[in-house]
């Protein structure tokens, strides 16, 4: 890493950011006061800091329960959102105001229910990933780049908790102070690695990409479930996932308060037939409402009584190659090729001081090692990569090396053929 960020020296305390600068601002919890804010954020110069705090194992969803800003000129504001559910004007005001967030893609999403996109976007989390920190949360990247530290022991709590205690406040309003310094302090950087235009395709990106599709089949995210391998018991998981969903939304409480992923995996390969079988079931004891057990039961019974023809397939659809380790029996020759491709990006991400997977998707070198173009130019190579989604940078710099590692594949593939007629010959 270069000397742009001044590294802060390693027997150098970090000093703790205990307060904000103007203390911490009321909450913008009516109309009112979110058109002075508004106002304010409009009337403010330069970068908008922004961030959102949800209620993430304790709410369904993920929506925000406060979000935070700072600019130059404005300050900082904490606005509640489920007061204030339409920030659409606040998103107008900053609309040609670039956004600082960390780790973006968390909160994007959230921001956006309410009417918060932004049009232009540093994200210091990816920042930091481009530029080669080993740690990128907040915490540490403030640390290492800034020499502050920021107390994280609000970061997991009930954002949903009305009224919101003041040391949360105090956490939320700190969690923007300085985000504006450390973005600057990441562009010095990466301007001197070289880096910068990488990261501003990568924020670029972000902005621009749509809204993801509903997840086909959410169910298979249940964790445990490669220990379910009948259809039959993967119905049972199915039709408990479902259920748990359907009162986790009317009761508007995270999935895994209302049952565990564990107890679906369990009752599924338990298959109980009846409540006191059921009861027996570890995540199903005697604390568990008979009303509760008696729906799960029957979400039980509707898994053993799916037909044949609509159980669900023992894996996931999927549209891409075959997983990894079936490479050397389908196609031993594509096999030789990923394996010469991951040693050869992993080799180029080392040189470039990030990780491979943001020098490019483990996705994108699977799908262009199973079905590369028949002739393996780094030419062909690039436009494949670019049809796959891999922004320029990305392609400049990896298209060669596939080109390489692909070609020297396939040469070792035809010697070791070579080798073996001429031992049968």
């Amino acid at each position: 890493m270069t000397d742009a960020v001044a590294a802060i020296p390693e027997e150098a305390a970090p000093v703790p950011l205990l307060e904000p600068k103007e203390g911490i601002p009321p909450v913008v919890a009516d109309e009112r006061a979110l058109a002075d804010t508004v106002a304010a954020f409009a009337a403010g110069s330069g970068p908008v800091a922004v961030d959102a705090e949800r209620a993430s194992g304790y709410r369904y969803g993920q929506r925000a329960y406060l979000i935070q800003l700072r600019r130059a000129g404005a300050g900082s504001a904490l606005i509640d959102p489920i007061a204030c559910p339409d920030l659409s004007g606040l998103g107008a005001a900053l609309a040609d105001t670039e956004w600082v967030v960390h780790a973006a893609t968390q909160d994007l999403p959230c921001l956006a229910e309410v009417g918060m996109r932004p049009q232009r976007l540093f994200d210091t989390e990816l920042a930091g990933r481009i530029a080669g920190f080993a740690r990128v949360g907040l915490g540490p990247m403030t640390e290492n780049v800034l020499g502050l530290s920021l107390a994280k022991e609000h970061s997991a709590v009930d954002w949903s908790t009305r009224p919101l205690p003041e040391p949360w406040l105090r956490y939320a309003a700190l969690d923007v102070e300085v985000l504006v310094e450390l973005r600057d302090a990441l562009e010095r950087e990466l301007d001197a690695q070289g880096k910068l235009d990488w990261a501003l395709e990568e924020f670029a990106a972000i902005v621009a990409a749509p809204r993801p599709a509903p997840r086909t089949d959410p169910w298979r995210r249940t964790s445990q479930l490669h220990k379910v391998r009948r259809r039959r018991q993967l119905a049972v998981v199915r039709e408990l996932w479902l259920a748990r969903d359907r009162t986790a939304q009317e009761r508007d409480v995270s999935p895994g308060r209302v049952l565990s992923d564990a107890a679906i995996v369990n009752a599924a390969l338990a298959m109980p037939l009846n409540i006191a079988a059921l009861q027996g079931v570890q995540g199903f004891g005697p604390r568990v409402h008979r009303r509760q057990l008696e729906q799960w039961l029957a979400a039980v019974q509707r898994g053993r009584e799916v037909p044949e023809n609509q159980l669900p397939p023992a894996a996931a659809p999927h549209d891409g190659p075959p997983p990894p380790r079936a490479w050397a029996e389908k196609d031993p020759v594509a096999a030789a090729r990923l394996s010469g491709a991951r040693a050869a990006v992993g080799e180029l991400a080392e040189r470039h001081h990030l990780p491979a997977e943001n020098l490019i998707t483990p996705d994108l070198v699977r799908r262009v090692s199973w079905e590369p173009p028949a002739d393996a130019s780094a030419a062909n190579v690039a436009a494949a990569l670019r049809r796959l989604g891999a922004r320029q940078w990305q392609v400049d710099l990896v298209a060669p090396t596939l080109a390489t590692a692909f070609a020297e594949a396939a040469k070792a593939g035809a010697e070791a053929k070579a080798g073996t007629a001429a031992q049968q010959g």
